[in-house]
């Protein structure tokens, strides 16, 4: 693994305490968090960079990723750990969140730049960590300061209106970051919220007007996928689930094995992206769509091994 390409992960680490058909359970979550175990599962060269909390659930936060094969490079923070309370209904979550004051939040642009491993050739992050407060302003020029240095920088923004306080200055962040990134991959909802009011065709092309990503990615759930490479445009369907249980985490699982694919392909850098061509990036989908489906079939956010995709028959 030493000479596999670092791939560094920041972003909200927390407790989803979910309440599915009256039933009660507590889980590791988090968009970030989720991208870094997905990854690790995956075989990567994964670095997770944000602080962990020292209190019991920072304990299982923090087991759950060394057991997936990441390594734990923000170090262990004493304030308590993100809780998010969830309600599973039809098979389809939603949230209301814990964060004031919790550790995932102990940030500066000093402590990211002295947790990010001096060889990493990418950063992804998004969800949470960049809805408010001193701490989303500094993962932004964080990740703008990747940029420039020449690291793949990897954006899922996983747009939440319902929890904002301030809902066009956090799309003015999101629009401003999308300026300074290489991958950004966003579902039907994200757009949506990004870009409230436009019709779909409106809101990707005001997205591909602004943005430097070289590929970008829109996911529709059993809808599919379409993305752009450049000017080329592919459409997928999604992969078949043969018995959903829940979405936890889909997202996030598409997200990190499209990363584990260009780190398989030595792409991560601007310059690799500029080498692919339509039927690489049609393959990677591909991949990150059963991935996804994998995810789909199981509780919660439990992301499939390298091993299962690849034997993966829908």
């Amino acid at each position: 693994m030493a000479d596999l390409p670092i791939l560094a992960i920041g972003g909200e680490n927390l407790i989803d305490h979910v309440t599915r058909d009256g039933v009660v359970s507590a889980c590791p979550g988090g968009s970030p968090f989720n991208v870094a175990m997905a990854l690790g599962r995956q075989g990567s060269n994964v670095h997770y960079i944000s602080p962990i909390s020292t209190d019991s659930w920072g304990d299982m936060l923090a087991e759950t990723l060394l057991g997936s094969g990441v390594k734990l490079d923000g170090g262990r923070n004493p304030a308590p750990t993100t809780m998010a309370r969830v309600t599973v209904n039809d098979g389809v979550p939603s949230y209301r969140f814990e964060r004031d004051q919790t550790a995932e939040r102990q940030i500066t642009g000093e402590t990211l730049a002295a947790a990010l491993p001096e060889a990493a050739a990418a950063i992804h992050t998004g969800s949470l960590t960049l809805t408010d407060g001193a701490d989303a302003a500094a993962w932004e020029a964080f990740c703008g300061e990747c940029h420039d240095a020449g690291m793949l920088v990897s954006l899922d923004p996983n747009v939440r209106l319902s929890i904002l306080s301030d809902v066009e200055g956090y799309r003015a962040r999101i629009l401003r970051m999308c300026r300074r990134l290489d991958l950004l991959k966003l579902s039907d909802e994200d757009l949506e919220g990004l870009f409230t009011g436009r019709d779909e065709d409106a809101a990707l092309t005001a997205l591909r007007e602004i943005t430097s990503a070289r590929i970008v990615v829109l996911t529709r759930g059993a809808n599919g996928v379409s993305a752009w490479i450049g000017a080329d445009r592919v459409d997928i369907p999604a992969a078949l689930v043969p018995k959903l249980v829940d979405t936890v985490g889909a997202g996030d699982t598409f997200t990190a094995t499209m990363l584990a694919g260009l780190a398989d392909k030595n792409a991560l850098s601007g310059a690799a992206l500029a080498t692919l061509t339509r039927d690489d990036l049609t393959l990677l989908l591909h991949r990150a769509s059963t991935a996804a489906a994998l995810n789909c079939g199981r509780s919660g956010c439990n992301p499939p091994s390298r091993d299962e995709i690849e034997a993966a028959t829908f």
